[in-house]
């Protein structure tokens, strides 16, 4: 708990927000923010919901930019999986493609409520990890906003966690929402 300029006891997001209030205020034009492109990963779930709403809120109290990215997948096969035709795998890209765009749209549409630009990047044929990394660096973004259902102990090490991915091989800062 920190304590603002009137005594009031605040949260740290709180108490982080009133301090970018209060430089974003002020006279001199000398406040540089720290972060000037933010990277909003989404998958286009409620959970994700909860990290755009985060990023577009620090992006807008930031003045920075924002691209939003959604990574698909690539066409889903195994060992035991039949070989797939060119007409399944290309219904599959079709439909990867409109969800995405439906996706990104949502973002954007939020982005625009606020009144910030938002660029859309749908990363194709990518893990989510490797796709959202790949993003921010070709769209020169300085940190990522990313969601995490924060999976413990076996589910983690059934399903991962694409989130930790991030944050082990990104060489930016990473923002995770849960």
């Amino acid at each position: 708990m920190f304590a603002n300029e009137t005594g009031c006891r605040l949260k740290y997001r709180d108490a982080l927000l009133v301090d970018l209030k209060l430089a974003l205020s002020s006279s001199d034009n000398r406040y540089n923010p720290m972060f000037k492109h933010v990277l909003i990963a989404t998958d286009g779930s409620e959970l994700a919901q909860n990290a755009v709403t985060h990023g577009l809120a620090l992006a807008k109290a930031l003045a920075a930019k924002v691209t939003a990215v959604t990574v698909t997948d690539i066409y889903p096969t195994g060992p035991y999986a039949p070989i797939p035709l060119p007409s399944m795998i290309e219904r599959y890209e079709a439909a990867a493609a409109l969800t995405a765009a439906n996706i990104l749209s949502s973002v954007s549409d939020a982005a625009t409520k606020l009144g910030i630009d938002c660029a859309r990047i749908h990363v194709k044929d990518q893990t989510p990890a490797e796709g959202i990394l790949d993003a921010a660096q070709q769209s020169g973004c300085d940190l990522i906003v990313i969601a995490s259902h924060g999976r413990r102990g076996m589910m983690r090490l059934l399903l991962g966690s694409q989130a930790q991915k991030v944050v082990t091989l990104s060489t930016l800062p990473v923002l995770i929402c849960r």
